[in-house]
């Protein structure tokens, strides 16, 4: 299994720089108030994925730390009833 995974990523590795070579040309990227910016294709392709990449994981930042607030308050709830039931039985 470990020798797939490792021919699958370089089979993507190369894919990804036959994607690359191929995709090498100039592009301008025109911002607003005449700013543009001038790099290649594949540099402008990366530099958005990993810009979306990072406001997805930020964007879920605030659902994870709810859901580990929410099971810390249900683990401590659940000890409380646990130290009850005991005290109970005594």
């Amino acid at each position: 299994m470990r020798y797939l995974s490792w021919l699958l990523g370089f089979v993507l590795f190369l894919l990804a720089l036959g994607f690359a070579v191929k995709n090498s040309d100039a592009v301008v990227v025109h911002y607003y108030l005449g700013y543009q910016w001038q790099a290649s294709l594949v540099l402008v392709i990366l530099v958005f994925f990993f810009s979306g990449v990072a406001v997805g994981v930020a964007a879920s930042l605030g659902y994870l730390f709810r859901q580990r607030r929410e099971i810390f308050y249900l683990k401590r709830e659940i000890r409380a009833k646990a130290q009850t039931e005991k005290s109970d039985e005594e």
